[in-house]
């Protein structure tokens, strides 16, 4: 796993071979963060990594001055490799936590300026994620949700649709916390 831009552009981290989690490629992931570069100032932006995984979403934005990133991962296996890195990189602006996706969206209390989330593909609540994430209110006004997803996944018709992004069998969906409230203002004004 490589961070690709930021502070800790370059770095590596190696993955276990035993590792569950399927990392988001190094094409996508730069892809991404080149289109993100252009709508989100990351500078101090608080980041909510959903399913983390290896860390290696957190870590590019923790690298791009995001603080605080927290990453929320259930896997002990998984958790347990993003506090090896934890230790190793000592950056207190990233708070990695070993916690239910699920369970940790119904009682989180804060609002976050990004919030990315990568469940397993076959996850059979994969489409409630982001009902659950605007009926939660976890995003701050002008807030960004980049919810990554396979291909039979199609997410245009929801209220807080922004813009889909495809990389080969990578899928992100981007969500704004006030495409609903855009869209009812255009509406009223025809």
């Amino acid at each position: 796993m490589r961070i690709v831009s930021g502070k800790y552009k370059g770095r590596h981290f190696d993955i276990p071979r035993n590792f569950k989690a399927r990392p988001t490629t190094d094409f996508a992931k730069e892809n991404l963060f080149n289109v993100l570069n252009n709508i989100i100032d990351f500078e101090e932006s608080a980041v909510l990594d959903l399913f983390s995984g290896t860390g290696g979403i957190s870590l590019e934005f923790l690298s791009r001055g995001c603080s605080p990133v927290i990453s929320v991962e259930m896997d002990s296996l998984h958790y347990s490799h993003q506090r090896k890195i934890h230790t190793k990189l000592q950056d207190k602006n990233w708070i990695p936590l070993r916690d239910d996706v699920f369970r940790f969206i119904r009682r989180d209390s804060r609002k976050y300026d990004i919030i990315f989330a990568d469940p397993p593909y076959m996850l059979k609540e994969l489409a409630s994620i982001p009902d659950l994430i605007f009926e939660h209110k976890l995003l701050k006004e002008g807030g960004i949700f980049i919810f990554e997803h396979g291909k039979d996944n199609n997410f245009a018709e929801h209220p807080n649709f922004m813009r889909h992004i495809s990389y080969g069998s990578v899928n992100f969906t981007l969500f704004s916390a006030t495409a609903e409230e855009k869209l009812q203002e255009e509406t009223a004004g025809e």
